[in-house]
């Protein structure tokens, strides 16, 4: 699985987080889980985290799917 990337976060003077992919917003986080997403943000990969939060990231059935008779050529 290929690592997510491409995605930035910026933390609004209103205490909500918006983040971007590509520089396309992707989402916009307030009170509560704006703080624990930042909080996660710092202690682990940020790329990741972020992809997460947006539900931008592999499920693990991409495989499956991929070799479905509908989905060969």
């Amino acid at each position: 699985m290929p690592k997510p990337s491409g995605f930035a976060y910026e933390q609004r003077p209103d205490a909500s987080v918006t983040i971007t992919h590509h520089g396309r917003p992707a989402g916009t986080l307030r009170g509560a889980r704006a703080v624990k997403f930042l909080a996660e943000v710092e202690s682990g990969d940020a790329q990741l985290v972020m992809a997460r939060w947006t539900g931008a990231y592999k499920h693990g059935n991409e495989r499956m799917a991929r070799n479905h008779p509908r989905n060969r050529k």
